[in-house]
């Protein structure tokens, strides 16, 4: 008769808790019965490494739907347990088997075995799906097999069975679907294999299951074809050795293409691949890739980042964001490690100084392989650089430039001179003599930027710059500040310092002469510009705009396309002394003063136009144009 006994803990709230609480995904009920079902067989091989009465096994896991009865059934060959083991293992909520077989084991042993299970609740997941479950089993230290059978309440009752074999049959009987669960969906063979390989595809032992095929017979239909039958088979669905922990030599390129495409649902080849073993105070494994194109998503609010986690080739969370900084989100891979302490559902993590510590390692070994490449294989680091550019960007100023230093020289722009990427030190290496800033000039695209008025006097020097396309560059060269003491200088703000003593004295004396022009320019702009100035930089433009702050013009541009106001530009009207243009408003305002607002219309209109930015009005625009034409033709 079977003896029915009460949990020993209270367990009513505690069962509760643990059904309705701590495990928020119900499909990971099969993954903790599946790593105890791995543990109980790493616990009978130990016992055949010690014990010469007990006979190995031809070890194996099964997991077999019933759609009929509506149960799951859970088997493996392993240790099983003795009457005394199944009251105080699976009576006694988080009394962890498994746990204290490991610190049972001595030193020289601990190796042998590979547990998986910590925390001597994972049986318990069954409730998560499951009205009542019954576990049949037999010890090899034992004549007698029981049955253990609990709905998951204050009780449950142990029996005598006859089971003959050695091991554990966990029979999961199904609840009834509601409007928000179907938990007959776990009775599907699809749904079975994919919580398999999602979960459990890297415990090593083989875990078999049935899969319907359909096969010919030599039957034939009324139309002469062969009739088919429905066959179901047992299959091992899991690959048990995982591809990262083999030696680099023995994996070809082959497979890792073909794992990162099959895991990753990428239809091309992977950019990179990057396999590495780390030993020492944390261990772990690591297999990621940079796929070859980004997806379109990568920098939206949506988009979310992250490596696989595994703990002893156990699946426990799809993105860790944890593991990889964000200005890496576009690397994908695994990492897998037996270091981190998990809470009691291994749906989150309890000890983060541990992932940390991963995570900076995982950082530090993905530079070393991009600078490897950029080292080794500039083509391929171009073409990486094209596609995830920007990431390395922003990483130099996310966090207010903390990693800018071990980012910058992954860097790489193209030039006023070539229109072909070079890295900052490659910029400074080719700097003329008396040469001291590094110039950068900011634009849409290349052919745009090349063209700009502000590139007249370095062009003339015959200096270069760096050209600069992304909306993130400005604010790069902001809190990059440097590079190996030379500064960084924008062309289209400020000052750029380029002409000598008499230039400088030729020019201030034209000022000092025509001030009152000047005046009268601002007073008529004074809406639109902080200043109107002669130009230091122009020489075969008339006329461009700056800026007075740190905030350019290309920066407005960029910061109101995203609906960020508040940051404006400091406008400067800059006129190129020698133009003939100037020289022609002087002739004209010393003609006429009050014609002064139409001419500076004009001027700033044009500014406007080489920046690429709308005129105020386009019909005054257009009626000074032709003014000007017809009064030039007279």
């Amino acid at each position: 008769m079977a003896e029915e006994i009460k949990f020993k803990t209270e367990t009513k709230r505690l069962l509760d808790l643990m059904i309705n609480s701590i495990y928020t995904n119900k499909d990971i009920f099969l993954r903790e019965l599946i790593s105890n079902a791995s543990d109980a067989i790493d616990k009978h091989h130990y016992l055949t490494l010690t014990d010469q009465s007990v006979a190995p096994q031809d070890y194996q896991i099964m997991v077999v739907a019933d759609k009929n009865d509506k149960t799951i059934t859970i088997t493996d060959n392993g240790i099983g347990f003795t009457y005394e083991e199944l009251k105080e293992n699976l009576g006694t909520i988080a009394k962890s088997g498994s746990k204290e077989f490991v610190e049972k084991l001595d030193e020289k042993n601990k190796d042998s075995v590979d547990i998986i299970g910590q925390f001597g609740v994972g049986f318990y997941s069954a409730f998560i799906v499951g009205s009542e479950v019954e576990v049949l089993t037999k010890s090899p230290k034992s004549d007698k097999a029981y049955v253990f059978r609990s709905q998951g309440l204050d009780r449950y009752t142990i029996d005598e069975c006859g089971k003959e074999t050695v091991g554990t049959t966990i029979i999961i009987h199904l609840k009834d679907d509601t409007d928000d669960v179907k938990y007959s969906e776990y009775l599907d063979e699809w749904k079975i294999k994919e919580l398999i390989v999602k979960y459990s595809d890297y415990i090593r032992y083989p875990i078999k299951t049935y899969v319907t095929s359909w096969e010919e017979t030599d039957e034939k239909d009324d139309k002469g074809n062969p009739k088919q039958v429905e066959v179901k088979k047992l299959e091992t669905v899991n690959s048990m050795v995982p591809l990262w922990k083999k030696s680099k030599a023995d994996i070809t390129d082959e497979e890792l293409n073909g794992f990162y495409k099959d895991k990753f649902y990428d239809y091309q080849d992977p950019m990179m691949s990057m396999h590495f073993n780390v030993e020492g105070l944390v261990s772990y494994n690591a297999l990621l890739f940079i796929p070859k194109r980004s997806p379109m998503n990568l920098y939206s609010e949506e988009f979310e980042r992250g490596l696989q986690l595994y703990t002893k080739g156990v699946f426990i969370l799809d993105k860790c964001k944890d593991l990889i900084p964000d200005y890496m989100r576009f690397v994908r891979g695994l990492v897998d490690t037996s270091d981190l302490s998990l809470n009691i559902s291994r749906e989150m993590l309890q000890d983060d100084r541990t992932l940390k510590k991963i995570a900076s390692n995982v950082e530090k070994k993905i530079l070393s392989e991009l600078e490897k490449t950029l080292k080794n294989d500039r083509a391929k680091y171009e073409a990486f650089f094209d596609e995830y550019g920007i990431s390395i960007k922003y990483g130099c100023y996310e966090d207010y430039g903390a990693n800018k230093d071990k980012l910058k020289d992954l860097l790489l722009f193209k030039t006023l001179k070539e229109d072909k990427y070079i890295t900052l030190s490659e910029y400074v290496a080719q700097m003329p003599e008396g040469q001291k800033d590094i110039y950068f000039a900011c634009g849409k695209d290349r052919a745009t930027v090349i063209n700009l008025p502000y590139l007249d006097q370095l062009k003339k020097k015959g200096y270069d710059a760096l050209i600069c396309v992304d909306g993130v560059d400005e604010f790069l060269f902001n809190v990059l500040r440097d590079y190996n003491e030379h500064q960084f200088k924008s062309v289209n703000t400020g000052d750029l310092d380029l002409l000598d003593e008499e230039e400088n004295k030729k020019i201030d004396e034209i000022k000092e002469e025509k001030k009152d022009l000047l005046q009268a320019l601002k007073d008529s702009l004074k809406d639109d510009v902080v200043d109107v100035v002669l130009s230091k930089r122009l020489t075969d433009n008339a006329v461009c705009l700056s800026s007075k702050n740190n905030v350019s013009i290309e920066m407005e541009k960029i910061l109101a396309a995203q609906d960020k106001y508040g940051a404006k530009a400091e406008k400067v009207l800059e006129i190129n002394p020698n133009h003939e243009v100037f020289k022609a408003v002087e002739a004209a305002y010393d003609k006429n003063p009050d014609d002064i607002k139409k001419y500076a219309t004009f001027l700033f209109d044009n500014a406007l136009i080489v920046e690429g930015l709308p005129v105020k009005n386009n019909v005054e625009f257009a009626q000074i144009m032709c003014e000007l034409f017809v009064n030039a033709n007279k």
